[in-house]
């Protein structure tokens, strides 16, 4: 209770020192808007900046036909908050995570989900295309973590014009979104106003975690004739940025084994889930983020119109993680040792005692990490006459990320072991008689090569004629075709060498975690553990002899699968309207061709070798189709009133590690994942009704009601198997989570007000509730209940602030070493102020997680944490320049 309201004191002291900062600017901004205005003189105001934005945003909403919401920038370059993710956090419906998978996250949004779903079942598009994503990190490169959802970690907000969220389908919109779709809409220079834009933004960004501050840059330059006929656009961006995380990570729970020591001699003990690992980990990183965007727009006439633009970005993620490990399942199941003090509550043993601690330092540096997203596309738009126009799109885009040169060194410890579990507050660990200042010997080595390639080529016609109906105004219908391919690859993972043992370990320079390390996370965590230089895991794992570094024998493949797709599409859709009624009707069908190969224990042949095992390339071919009719209706009840209602079948693919049916191994852990390549894909019937009210300029109350019928969401579910353990040399019982497919529903409730308020100041607040559950009892995949944003902003000549809190409580994000995981409720607050110097220059600042909170995660119940992550708060400040 105490922790609690110390808790909730610092977070109205962070909130009431954001409001201070920001009444203070305001007050300065008022007293020189009214000292540059004392002669009297009635000044001319121009609806620019953060107001013109969301006027511009209601104005696309209201008007479309479909349920929409909109961001838009506010002016190049500028979202309203510095990542893309989070700007559109701010609409109702949606989510956002900072990791793909099981890793945690890392102080950047990076996915998104709409109304309580998979971020893996939303489509995100570019400019109406699909964008290929690469995730630098290894546990979404290989393994069960390999989803479709797009990483927007390698997407500067400074690309962006507008983002449209698309929640109800309509037959011309690609498929492959159950909850909706999120299109990315970028920048073309025969939109600007200006014959010619130069831009450029300068900023230093500084975390109070890693106590360190790094540049970003951003630079664009547009032209376009007087004719506005012709247009180039090019941008540029270079992002570093220095992050840091400290942890406490339960990595998972198994069960105390009926023929243990422990068991025998306390018979109450036998299947009581008990921590596989508690770690200290200590997560440090030097990111760069770099690359640009062209844009070549011609239109000669109102009937012809070319545009070809491009987009590249990588992302260098350069990283070491040390973390110190109690390992109790391993002292009960595989030492045999007796637990002292055992206290069970809630079928799982919360604390005990060993005299021998059968844990582990691990010590991984990753120099060689990273991702990258590029495109081509092409677009061409005709006008046969006045009635008969088509456009047609042609590209290709291409992610990949990529682990490589990793290097992983674990040192044995010595001394016991003594844990408590507190629920949602970090464990009390401690080693008694133990050392934990300076290196063990070796216990183990490894590290190696991983990657994911994503890839497709896409080509479409869409064609619209209009009619002189009363009724019908227009058929649309088109034709789309792709050809895509994901492949896993795990060509390298090393074991010791011959010396491995033997030679000394990697020097170490008395080099520990920072003093200050865990400050954040609660309870009462020590600091005081080793770790080594990266530089020097590296050496060490260069000398011959340390490690078996052999493309043959060490070849993982059992990570390993590929799967291709090849998709055709077919829509046809009218529009139709009336004085004060319009909507749309069609269907979409589509076939897809998936092809999966994935590599099987044995087989006729084999392909042999490998320490892993012999196996065989095998290839699942498989086919179907889908036809999805929508409808969509909107009638203006009042010049301003919009009513909506909307009904459609939706379908989305499953994940690419779902399909791969390969089973990736942790050793250590005793757990896996799996894929099933018979999956079928999610398919839903969804339904809104919703209600929009303009009821002043710049402001809205609006309501919506969803639901969806999942008949085939993919689950995850866990069922133990026997497979050969690399480290262990014998047959161990593995953990194993794969998918299947089951039924669900997922119906909610969405509200949203905006308004500007005393004429420079305005206020968005909206609610979404979300209860997703499946048909047999299980949770729906990172489905929060309750999500909250408020966000207050001012706006004058000179000044703008912006104050946005959101809130989304907690979710089931996945299964992860055989066991749920949970992310708890979690705030955030973020702010960003600009002060406008001159008409050519501004002054940026954004600050991120505010109150500084902790990600909280736990398995099937709270009595069962899995981990605590800090990242500590960001701040940004820069000067903007245009001419």
């Amino acid at each position: 209770m105490n922790e609690m309201k110390a808790r909730q004191q610092h977070r109205r002291t962070a909130i009431a020192t954001a409001v201070m900062m920001m009444a203070a600017l305001t007050a300065q901004a008022q007293a020189q808007a009214q000292a540059g205005g004392s002669d009297g003189a009635v000044a001319t105001v121009v609806v620019t900046g953060v107001r013109a934005a969301l006027e511009q945003s209601l104005r696309q909403k209201r008007s479309a036909d479909a349920v929409v919401d909109v961001v838009t920038a506010e002016d190049i370059g500028k979202m309203p908050d510095k990542n893309v993710a989070d700007a559109i956090s701010r609409l109702p419906g949606v989510n956002t995570q900072s990791s793909a998978g099981g890793e945690g996250g890392f102080g950047e949004n990076d996915r998104v989900s709409l109304r309580g779903t998979s971020p893996s079942l939303q489509q995100t598009l570019f400019n109406g295309h699909a964008i290929s994503t690469g995730d630098w990190f290894i546990l979404n490169q290989v393994g069960g973590n390999v989803g479709r959802s797009s990483s927007f970690s390698l997407l500067p907000s400074e690309l962006v014009s507008s983002v449209v969220v698309q929640k109800s389908p309509t037959a011309d919109l690609v498929e492959g979104g159950v909850s909706g779709a999120i299109n990315v809409i970028t920048r073309r220079p025969l939109d600007l106003r200006q014959a010619l834009t130069v831009e450029g933004a300068v900023q230093a960004n500084y975390n109070d975690l890693s106590n360190k501050t790094e540049p970003q840059f951003s630079a664009l330059v547009a032209w376009k004739n007087p004719a506005n006929t012709f247009g180039v656009l090019l941008q540029g961006f270079s992002e570093k940025q220095a992050v840091r995380r400290d942890g406490q990570e339960i990595l998972g729970y198994a069960p105390i084994s009926p023929t243990s020591a422990a068991a025998l001699a306390n018979p109450a003990l036998a299947g009581v889930a008990v921590p596989t690992f508690i770690g200290a980990s200590l997560f440090e990183q030097t990111k760069k983020r770099s690359g640009g965007a062209f844009d070549i727009d011609l239109r000669p006439s109102r009937d012809l119109a070319l545009d070809v633009n491009g987009f590249y970005s990588q992302l260098k993620a350069p990283h070491q993680n040390t973390n110190w490990l109690a390992a109790p399942a391993n002292s009960i199941n595989s030492a045999n040792q007796l637990p002292s003090n055992p206290v069970v509550r809630n079928t799982t043993l919360v604390a005990a005692g060993f005299a021998v601690n059968s844990g582990e330092v691990d010590n991984i540096y990753r120099p060689d990490a990273g991702g990258e997203s590029w495109y081509l596309d092409v677009n061409g738009k005709a006008r046969v006459n006045s009635d008969l126009s088509f456009t047609g799109k042609l590209g290709k885009t291409h992610g990949v990320g990529y682990d490589r040169s990793d290097v992983y060194y674990q040192n044995n410890v010595n001394g016991g072991m003594n844990y408590a579990l507190n629920g949602l507050s970090p464990a009390a660990v401690s080693y008694p008689g133990g050392n934990t200042t300076s290196p063990g010997s070796t216990a183990w080595a490894g590290g190696g090569e991983a990657q994911s390639v994503d890839q497709e080529k896409y080509a479409q016609i869409d064609g619209e004629w209009r009619l002189h109906d009363s009724m019908i105004e227009a058929l649309r219908f088109g034709t789309r075709f792709t050809d895509h391919q994901r492949t896993a690859e795990h060509p390298l993972e090393t074991r010791p060498g011959a010396l491995g043992f033997s030679n000394p370990g990697p020097a170490w320079n008395g080099q520990l975690y920072p003093s200050d390390f865990a400050n954040n996370l609660g309870g009462n965590l020590a600091s005081n553990y080793f770790k080594y230089d990266g530089a020097a895991l590296a050496a060490w794992g260069a000398v011959p002899g340390n490690r078996l570094l052999d493309y043959t024998v060490r070849h993982n493949w059992t990570d390993e699968f590929q799967v291709k797709e090849k998709t055709a599409a077919l829509y046809l859709m009218a529009d139709f309207g009336g004085e004060r009624w319009h909507g749309n009707l069609g269907l979409r069908a589509i076939d897809t061709r998936q092809s999966t190969i994935v590599n099987l224990a044995g087989g006729p042949a084999p392909i042999t070798g490998s320490a892993f095992g012999a196996y065989t390339p095998t290839t699942f071919e498989r086919s179907y189709r889908d036809y999805l009719p929508s409808a969509n209706l909107k009638w203006d009840a009042r010049p301003d009133l919009v009513l909506r209602t909307a009904l459609a079948k939706t379908m989305a693919r499953p994940d690419y590690s779902a399909l791969g049916g390969s089973v990736s191994l942790n050793d250590d852990a005793l757990s896996g994942s799996g894929g099933n390549v018979n999956l079928n894909p999610v398919r839903s019937t969804n339904v809104d009704v919703g209600a929009e009210w303009y009821y002043a300029p710049k402001s809205l109350l609006s309501a919506g009601l969803f639901y969806m019928d999942l008949r085939s969401i993919v689950a995850q579910g866990t069922s133990s198997g026997s497979y050969f353990n690399n480290k262990r040399n014998t047959q161990t019982v593995y953990q194993i989570t794969s998918p299947y497919n089951t039924s669900g529903s997922n119906k909610g409730l969405e509200l949203s007000w905006q308004q500007p308020i005393a004429g420079s100041f305005g206020a968005l607040v909206n609610y979404t509730y979300a209860d997703g559950k499946l048909d047999d009892g299980g949770e729906l995949l990172n489905s929060s209940k309750d999500t909250y944003n408020v966000t207050g902003y001012f706006e004058s000549d000179r000044f703008s602030a912006r104050l946005a809190y959101n809130y989304r409580s907690a979710y089931k994000a996945g299964v992860d070493r055989g066991a749920s995981q949970h992310v708890d409720s979690m705030p955030s607050l973020a702010a960003s102020f600009n002060v406008k110097l001159t008409e050519q220059l501004s002054l940026t600042f954004d600050a991120l997680n505010l109150t500084n909170e902790t990600i909280k995660m736990y398995a099937e119940n709270k009595d069962r944490p899995r981990a605590f992550y800090s990242n500590g708060r960001t701040f940004y400040v820069g000067l903007r320049a245009k001419l």
